[in-house]
């Protein structure tokens, strides 16, 4: 395999938020994991590049071949996100559904991420099983490579203090933490050593 660049892509943009740390542990249970550094792990932060609801006037599928973007933060999303060979999406669930923030930042691109392997990190009260089916359905109609393992992280207790402190401190409660170490850690690891196998098949 040659060398690749995987970004981890921070889907949540609120403020505050729980998911920069949440991509923040999936990284480092990846690098503990495999200390090669090919495939290496970046950070991509969605909140970033301030994107609001698309607002170019061509379609992203029309870009660079038949026209181009005019707005200066598309741009910037699309040379980024044209730097990787396959991505880590971490993403939240919101009333049973994927974040527009998520959805939005996915809709200003297609050749960026046609026929790259993307796994899927989801994060809720159960997981965000829901978002994750959402997202798959929209990343393997985009035609990209989506791992079949797809790591669901819960908050302990469900509805319980570790989700509030979540949503409202922007932290990953003690419990939480323990929990994805005990029982996530290998659904993570399994997903991105899927991700590489697919890195390799794009590579060939």
């Amino acid at each position: 395999m040659t060398d690749n660049k995987v970004a981890i892509v921070i889907g949540s943009t609120r403020t505050p938020r729980v998911g920069d740390k949440v991509a923040e542990f999936v990284k480092t249970v990846l690098a503990e994991h495999d200390t090669s550094g090919n495939p290496t792990l970046s950070l991509v932060d969605v909140a970033d590049y301030k994107l609001p609801v698309y607002d170019e006037s061509v379609l992203p599928a029309m870009v660079p071949e038949k026209a181009q973007f005019s707005h200066e933060h598309s741009k910037a999303w699309s040379a980024t996100m044209s730097e990787f060979s396959g991505f880590i999406f971490v993403t939240p669930e919101y009333n049973y559904g994927i974040p527009g923030s998520v959805k939005n930042a996915i809709d200003y691109l297609y050749h960026e991420l046609q026929g790259k392997p993307a796994l899927i990190v989801s994060y809720g009260i159960y997981g965000g099983l829901v978002a994750s089916d959402a997202l798959k359905q929209t990343l393997e109609g985009m035609k990209l490579l989506v791992c079949s393992t797809r790591a669901a992280l819960p908050f302990y207790g469900e509805a319980g203090p570790d989700l509030f402190a979540a949503a409202g401190n922007g932290v990953i409660g003690d419990d939480t933490l323990a929990l994805w170490t005990k029982d996530k850690k290998e659904s993570i690891i399994k997903g991105f050593e899927e991700l590489k196998e697919k890195l390799q098949i794009s590579d060939a």
